[in-house]
């Protein structure tokens, strides 16, 4: 008898002791990993100064006349159309990634006895 209870308590404490937040992960596609990689960037300091840091050597190469011809004179429509691109990925990547943290998150429903 009591080597039956050290190995039912064997199991019950390896399965505690799952990381569930791994074994949701292990499930994504690889669009789901990208959204929450893309996710994760765009809240990081690093990638406000990377899109700062573009946005002026943009301005200065076409505005300083560092070329002999700008490649996009000074209204920058092609910068902003480049911007609203990277705009309109984003936007359904964050929320794809926001959408599967809330489901992840959510309190598991709880079994009814009656």
């Amino acid at each position: 008898m009591s080597e039956r209870l050290r190995e039912t308590n064997e199991l019950l404490s390896a399965r505690a002791a799952r990381n569930v937040d791994a074994e949701f992960d292990k499930n994504l596609s690889w669009s789901e990993h990208l959204a929450d990689k893309v996710a994760e960037l765009n809240g990081s300091w690093a990638f406000i100064l990377f899109l700062l840091l573009i946005t002026a050597a943009w301005c200065s190469i076409n505005v300083l006349g560092v070329l002999p011809k700008p490649l996009d004179p000074y209204p920058f429509q092609f910068f902003n159309l480049a911007l609203a691109i990277l705009v309109g990925l984003q936007g359904p990547l964050i929320v794809m990634s926001q959408n599967r943290q809330s489901f992840r998150t959510a309190p598991a429903p709880r079994p009814t006895t009656r």
